[in-house]
């Protein structure tokens, strides 16, 4: 049974990574996710076909089991609603294209890339580093980070000091130069203006639109040109400061 199951995948996994051959177009994610699927199906129907002869051996007639309560009553009867449940959850989810293999989720209360996907379990690693095997059946609400274009956003804060219009100005020259370099960037970056007063800094805030993925990429781009843009001309950005004041009588 182990022989078979490995040499299905062998098969599966050959046939997806040449499928340039056999002229299938389509995106690599969606492919991952439909060869996971592909090898899950074949490896339960490998079990189904390796235990009938146990339960035949045992004295249990399979035949007649599904001819008199059916398929349905069957996996009820071996107490496998859940399984059921997450290959049915499984299915749709496939179907309805809901999210693929590669793709940033949340679902539920954890959230992370997804490794790999059968018809019965999600697997998702977190940016801990954490798997999270998570059965389809649980899965109620997913949220996908990796459609459509992501939000780089970032707060730029100056001192009080400073002359805003200048650095807003200072900004908008660097955002241009930024979105000409950077082919992550598919809007923007665009300077919003001023957000937020502080207690010692004044907030201006940036925004952009990236491939998915890399909004983090961008928003550490970002911020490393304009600290290095600022000390180039001169702006400051605030910091806590202590002003000691020693006592000249003592």
């Amino acid at each position: 049974m182990v022989l078979a199951i490995r040499f299905s995948n062998m098969i599966v996994n050959k046939f997806f990574d040449n499928r340039e051959k056999f002229k299938l177009i389509g995106e690599e994610k969606r492919f991952n996710t439909i060869k996971g699927i592909t090898n899950s199906i074949i490896r339960y129907t490998i079990y189904f076909i390796a235990f009938t002869p146990i339960l035949e051996t045992i004295g249990i007639d399979v035949s007649s089991l599904i001819a008199a309560a059916g398929i349905g009553g069957l996996a009820i009867g071996f107490g496998a609603q859940n399984l059921v449940r997450d290959i049915i959850t499984g299915f749709f989810i496939l179907l309805e294209d809901q999210f693929q293999v590669g793709d940033h989720v949340e679902i539920g209360d954890k959230s992370g890339i997804v490794e790999d996907m059968t018809l019965r379990v999600t697997m998702l690693r977190d940016f801990n580093g954490d798997l999270h095997i998570i059965p389809n059946g649980y899965i109620e609400k997913v949220t996908n980070k990796c459609r459509g274009n992501m939000r780089a956003w970032i707060d730029v804060s100056i001192a009080y000091e400073e002359n805003i219009d200048n650095a807003i100005r200072v900004l908008n020259q660097l955002c241009e130069e930024i979105s000409k370099e950077n082919e992550k960037i598919i809007e923007g970056p665009t300077v919003l203006g001023v957000t937020n007063l502080g207690e010692s800094d004044i907030v201006i805030s940036i925004v952009a639109k990236t491939v998915p993925m890399e909004q983090w990429a961008v928003e550490r781009e970002l911020r490393k040109r304009i600290k290095e843009r600022f000390d180039e001309k001169g702006i400051e950005i605030p910091y806590p400061r202590r002003v000691v004041i020693k006592d000249q009588k003592s």
